[in-house]
């Protein structure tokens, strides 16, 4: 008897490998898979501006970085002792407005040199829910006064409009779109399924209208496969560590060539046996197992040369080496 309804989820035609630059934007979903994706040697950036969660402050980045334009003090706002963008994510305020405007433009650096290079965009879509301030769409409400905001569902065509418009100004670039499994119950349960629904129809709609962009179901292996409060975290919003592994199996097998899923493999045991920590470290088995693990690294850096592996040789040398 089958106890489970396993998704399919298929090939993803715009394949990921190594010698490709990635850019990811959006949720704090999208860290969870670049951190994966890092571990696995991929050239990755995630995020510049700080955890995006809705579509219209997605793509008033992604215009951001396009236009490169730098921040000036006059768009900064304090509340409290902190000074911030509305633009962008809490962990970019600083004490002095000097410092939140220095903050914002390396930010801003980062974020227009990587995404010039990218190959790779990873948008993940967190809430269609939205906060304007003034008539602004903010990021961030930075615990400013609930009085100063007002809030929104972004409409299916809004969202797709919108998208379809930052994505017009990012020629070359493969697009994988997917939502964030994350349930934001702060819009309370019934709105926040039906911000989900919102996301995945116009996501839908962007990858039919582009063959630039193709659609991975995060959501769904979370609400439909996995689908068991046991794969949440203890604050039954986020998913846990073990159902982003296997959300992460998933996009491996539907992004990734076979060749490039051995090489991730590989990688992932470089980085498993560099968090190990022995019993014994001066024992004659470990220093073996460290030199095993050099040759095995060397092996692959010669093989793909593509793959920053200096930490790893570095690692394995000098501890094999004791």
């Amino acid at each position: 008897m089958n106890f489970r309804t396993e998704i399919g989820v298929g090939v993803i035609g715009l394949g990921v490998g190594h010698g490709m630059k990635i850019f990811a934007v959006g949720s704090c979903f999208a860290t969870n898979i670049s951190q994966r994706l890092a571990r696995a040697k991929f050239d990755v950036a995630v995020n510049p501006f700080g955890v995006l969660f809705n579509p219209a402050s997605i793509a008033l980045a992604l215009d951001r970085m396009v236009v490169g334009n730098a921040y000036t003090v006059n768009e900064l706002a304090t509340v409290g002792d902190l000074w911030f963008s509305w633009e962008h994510h809490g962990s970019l305020a600083a004490s002095t407005q000097g410092e939140a405007v220095d903050k914002a433009n390396a930010a801003l650096a980062q974020g227009v040199a990587a995404l010039h290079d990218a190959d790779v965009l990873i948008v993940t879509l967190g809430t269609a829910w939205v906060y304007e301030r003034a008539g602004r769409v903010v990021g961030n409400c930075h615990k400013a006064p609930a009085a100063e905001f007002s809030r929104r569902r972004m409409e299916t065509d809004e969202v797709v409009q919108t998208l379809a418009a930052a994505f017009a100004k990012l020629p070359g670039k493969r697009i994988i779109l997917t939502v964030s499994p994350v349930r934001h119950i702060k819009d309370g349960l019934a709105e926040n399924s039906l911000s989900k629904a919102t996301l995945i129809v116009a996501a839908h709609r962007l990858a039919e209208a582009d063959s630039r962009v193709a659609y991975f179901p995060a959501y769904e292996i979370v609400m439909d496969d996995l689908r068991d409060y046991r794969f949440y975290a203890a604050d039954m919003l986020h998913p846990s560590e073990q159902a982003v592994d296997y959300i992460w199996e998933k996009f491996c097998e539907a992004a990734m060539s076979a060749d490039t899923r051995k090489v991730v493999s590989e990688a992932e045991q470089l980085a498993a046996a560099m968090a190990h920590r022995p019993a014994n470290p001066a024992a004659d088995s470990h220093r073996l197992f460290l030199k095993n693990m050099y040759s095995r690294c060397a092996a692959l850096a010669a093989a793909r040369p593509e793959l920053d592996l200096q930490a790893e040789l570095t690692y394995f040398g000098e501890y094999g080496r004791r």
